[in-house]
C-alpha cells in the first residue's frame, strides 16, 4: 500500500470554488499511487485526525484533500497554520463501509444486487450516503429501492 507524507500549510479554496480548507498534493505523487486520481485516501493530520477521503481537482493539474472544519476545531488548527499529514490508499476502493441494511437487501434480491454491481464507486457511495444517517430501517430500504430502480431507468 502506497503512503506519503509532507508537512503544509492548510489553504483554503475562493468562495467561488467551495471556499474548502484543503491540503494540496502533486500531480506528480498522486501519479504513484495504483489508481492514480481514482484512488481513495485515508488521511490522517497530526496522528490525531484520521479520515476516508477522495481527491479533488485543483485546475492547474495538481489535486487536493478536503479538510473539514470539524477536523481542524478538533486539532485547534487554522488556516495558515502547519500540519503533519499523511496518506495512504484506502484498501477499501469503495471508501465507506457497506452497511448491513444495503447488504442484506442485496443479498436478497439479485436484480438489486446485479444493479448495484453495475454501478460506479462513486454512486455506490452516494446511494450509501444518501441513507446511512437514518436510523428507520423502512425508509432506507425505500430509498435503497427507489435508487436503484431511477439507476436502472438509466442503465436501459
Amino acid at each position: 500500500m502506497k503512503t506519503y507524507q509532507e508537512i503544509q500549510t492548510i489553504k483554503q479554496l475562493e468562495k467561488r470554488k467551495g471556499g474548502y480548507y484543503y491540503l494540496k498534493i502533486s500531480a506528480e505523487i498522486i501519479n504513484q499511487f495504483t489508481k492514480k486520481r481514482a484512488t481513495r485516501m485515508i488521511c490522517t493530520i497530526d496522528n490525531k485526525v484520521s479520515y476516508r477521503c477522495g481527491l479533488n481537482h485543483l485546475g492547474d493539474g495538481n489535486f487536493y484533500i478536503i479538510v473539514a472544519g470539524k477536523y481542524l476545531e478538533k486539532l485547534n488548527k487554522e488556516l495558515g497554520e502547519e500540519v503533519n499529514f499523511r496518506i495512504d490508499e484506502d484498501p477499501d476502493q469503495l471508501g465507506v463501509e457497506m452497511p448491513e441494511v444495503l447488504t442484506v437487501f442485496l443479498e436478497q434480491d439479485s436484480d438489486s444486487k446485479a444493479i448495484f454491481g453495475k454501478l460506479t464507486d462513486g454512486k455506490k457511495r452516494s446511494l450509501i450516503y444518501s441513507f446511512v444517517k437514518l436510523k428507520d430501517i423502512d425508509k432506507q430500504i425505500k430509498i435503497i429501492i427507489d435508487f436503484l430502480a431511477k439507476e436502472k431507468q438509466k442503465m436501459k
